[in-house]
């Protein structure tokens, strides 16, 4: 006698294998959610230390590009190499500030002096009419303005807090300086060791591809500082130049901050113009067109003839992402990330370029 057997549907294996898939990828999308919320929130608790960090790094991978420069082509010793170079920037540094320290500061105090000065001749010009009046209402008192400021009674508003808290800025400036210096000495010094250390973080078998990403980022960071250098330096002397031919004052003084302040693209360009135009036109009118047109023309080559032949040896940004990526940066990380959102952005692109080509085997560090 032979006992049915009961039936299955066929097709109830077929039914589970993308029930299966499907709850797989919800799995992993909320893996990488979880993952991405712990990244973020990392991120904006620790953006001083990383700030730090990051600032250490670039300083570092500067150092060692130069010092293998100098390696290449002495064929000495990479820690000979490398303490000539510090051994020289410090030399560098100390001989500017005998030299040109002391006139350079007499000019900076000029140049503050007469910024008030015009700040005030700004202040009365607009409060001769009723429009600028409605504005300086607007304007905090700190800032020039007439907005009173919660001060007490009799005591000038803030006083003590803004003293203490620009000693407290002060002393926590030098001290980050300090510490990014002396970070970044010990980086380009021995780069593996504290790349190796690092590569123990991540899985084995993803040690290799995570190296290599490391190894373009740092090439990134040493293309964009080589380049940026080169800019910083045409910028300021044709700046100071050009100022000095017009017959602005304090020339020096302000070619250095055209030049310093060019490390930001487009915004700082902008905000180095700003002392050179004000002290330009109190001498005039046609001086401080003049000026105008000087720093127009110079930000013309920079941005149309300079910045494309140094992109084409470097890392080309275009520029939408590179204001984007100054507004993301700096409200995330404030100022510090505002001046360091482009070397950011440019070692993201290349992470991001190579992490989709295959692993190269000849990378080392």
């Amino acid at each position: 006698m032979n006992i049915p057997l009961p039936s299955y549907p066929a097709d109830e294996d077929a039914r589970s294998e993308p029930r299966a898939v499907t709850q797989s990828k919800i799995y992993g999308l909320l893996r990488l959610t979880l993952a991405a919320t712990v990244v973020i929130l990392a991120v904006w608790l620790l953006k001083d230390v990383l700030t730090v960090v990051f600032a250490s790094a670039l300083f570092a991978v500067i150092l060692h590009g130069i010092a293998k420069l100098l390696q290449r082509f002495t064929r000495m010793p990479f820690w000979l190499s490398l303490t000539i170079v510090i051994l020289g920037l410090a030399g560098l540094l100390v001989g500017f500030v005998l030299l040109v320290g002391p006139g350079l500061g007499d000019q900076v105090v000029k140049l503050k002096q007469a910024l008030i000065e015009q700040s005030h001749g700004i202040h009365d010009r607009l409060d001769r009419t009723q429009w600028g009046q409605l504005a300086l209402q607007q304007v905090p008192s700190s800032m020039g303005g007439d907005k009173e400021g919660g001060g007490s009674p009799g005591v000038p508003s803030g006083l003590a807090g803004s003293v203490a808290g620009f000693l407290g800025s002060l002393f926590g400036l030098f001290g980050t300086i300090v510490v990014v210096i002396i970070a970044g000495l010990y980086l380009a010094a021995a780069p593996a060791t504290y790349v190796n250390g690092a590569l123990r973080l991540v899985a084995e078998k993803h040690r290799p591809k995570a190296k290599e990403l490391c190894l373009a980022a740092g090439s990134a960071l040493w293309s964009w500082s080589a380049g940026q250098a080169l800019d910083m330096l045409v910028v300021g002397i044709l700046s100071g130049v050009g100022l000095w031919i017009i017959g602005v004052p304090l020339a020096l003084a302000l070619g250095v901050l055209a030049g310093l302040f060019n490390f930001v693209p487009y915004i700082g360009a902008i905000i180095g113009a700003i002392p050179a135009i004000v002290i330009a036109f109190s001498l005039g009118a046609t001086t401080g067109i003049e000026t105008t047109i000087l720093y127009l023309v110079i930000q013309g080559f920079e941005g149309n003839v300079m910045a494309p032949l140094i992109q084409n040896r470097a890392v080309h940004l275009p520029p939408g992402l590179t204001i984007l990526s100054q507004t993301a940066f700096g409200s995330i990380l404030g100022i510090p990330g505002l001046i360091f959102a482009t070397p950011l952005t440019a070692a993201i692109l290349a992470v991001m370029t190579k992490a989709t080509k295959p692993l190269d085997q000849n990378d080392h560090v």
